[in-house]
């Protein structure tokens, strides 16, 4: 029995059988799709365009604001492609209202989170593309609940559309702004729903109206390592920042962290993102959440630095730290400070850019690795 993970979950690729589709929505087509969706209707075409400029331009989804629309014919175009696929459940903020986090009721009951933090220079949002993961990592809290679905394109971009929208109106404090940056590191693994995804950052990258018209350098797509989807990623042409969970340099101790090391080993996984730097020639984050007494040892900062070093000093990579964030009933704890510096220092002197991730939205359960869900 492991001495790590007690009562193991199983791996779980797919969703379960029986889910029923969220119904499709504009976010779901290319401008094309959407020009036949809107002749489907009965109504011209060109219309089609018109409500795109509503939805990923203006961040409008209320026909009664689409003034340039007959309005005999907003309600039907809205209901038609436009219908409601996430709905807030309950908003909490944290950091002087500057994160924000939502839980999102979808069309079947199922539970999402989404988190909106807005820094002195950015505003960046967090976001799910699975309700819950089938990934098994035990010390995660989104993992521990197993896998209920996997989420539409439309789903994915509802949150991004709605963080953008909370940003231009000032609902944020600090006034007005824009969302600028897209993570998907909210509930799921963004790797095991591929093309959904893949899906949402077209949307996000397309320049308005078929899109958002954000940078695709601004978008952070992480995984825990599906090698064949890291290589897929290489070959899409859309310089996205790619973020791989690590949380451990060997495989003994990664097969217990994170179960998908069972079916590729760390040295298949590392290489998959060294590729992905080497021709996207994007800069690749490590993700390593410091757990106290079992992954945050000097040594394993050492073999770490070695493993990532061995791919050469070009600036191929980054390390990004996470002091864990304790879930309830939880065995886990953060690192020692003194043993997180120490971790630091070690990386820094074999060469590796590293740094400690800010936690913020920890008082509401907001931070990496604590999104349930939970409706309480």
């Amino acid at each position: 029995m492991s001495h790590v993970n007690p009562n193991p979950l199983p791996l779980v690729f797919e969703q379960p059988k029986g889910r029923g589709k969220p119904p499709r929505h504009l976010a779901d087509l290319d401008l094309a799709a959407r020009k036949e969706a809107v002749e489907a209707l009965g109504l011209p075409g060109y219309r089609a365009k018109q409500l795109s400029t509503h939805y990923f331009t203006r961040l409008v989804s209320d026909p009664g604001e689409m003034t340039d629309l007959p309005a005999g014919i907003r309600d039907q175009l809205v209901a038609g492609l436009m219908p409601q696929l996430i709905t807030p459940v309950k908003t909490q903020t944290a950091d002087r209202g500057t994160t924000r986090k939502t839980l999102w009721r979808l069309f079947d009951g199922a539970l999402v989170e989404s988190v909106l933090m807005r820094y002195p220079d950015r505003a960046t949002i967090c976001v799910s593309s699975q309700a819950g993961c089938g990934m098994a990592c035990p010390f995660c809290a989104t993992g521990q609940g197993g896998l209920q679905r996997n989420m539409s394109t439309g789903e994915i971009i509802e949150q991004v559309v709605d963080g953008a929208r909370a940003m231009a109106r000032g609902e944020v404090p600090g006034g007005p702004g824009r969302l600028s940056n897209v993570v998907f590191m909210g509930m799921g693994e963004p790797m095991a729903n591929y093309k959904a995804v893949i899906g949402a950052v077209r949307r996000m990258v397309d320049d308005g109206p078929e899109g958002l018209g954000m940078s695709a350098r601004n978008i952070t797509v992480s995984t825990v390592g599906l090698v064949p989807r890291i290589k897929q990623l290489t070959e899409e042409g859309i310089p996205v920042t790619l973020a791989l969970s690590l949380h451990a340099p060997d495989d003994e101790l990664r097969d217990e962290l994170v179960p998908i090391n069972t079916r590729f080993k760390v040295a298949e996984t590392v290489e998959a993102a060294w590729d992905y730097a080497r021709t996207t020639k994007r800069r690749v984050s490590i993700e390593y959440a410091l757990i106290k007494d079992i992954n945050d040892q000097a040594w394993r900062a050492d073999m770490l630095g070695d493993l990532l070093r061995s791919y050469g000093d070009w600036g191929w990579v980054h390390v990004n730290l996470i002091p864990l964030n304790p879930t309830p009933g939880s065995i886990w704890t953060a690192s020692e400070p003194e043993d997180e510096r120490e971790f630091v220092r070690r990386l820094e002197a074999k060469g590796i850019s590293t740094t400690v991730r800010d936690t913020r939205g920890q008082e509401i359960d907001g931070a990496c690795g604590q999104l349930a869900a939970a409706d309480a």
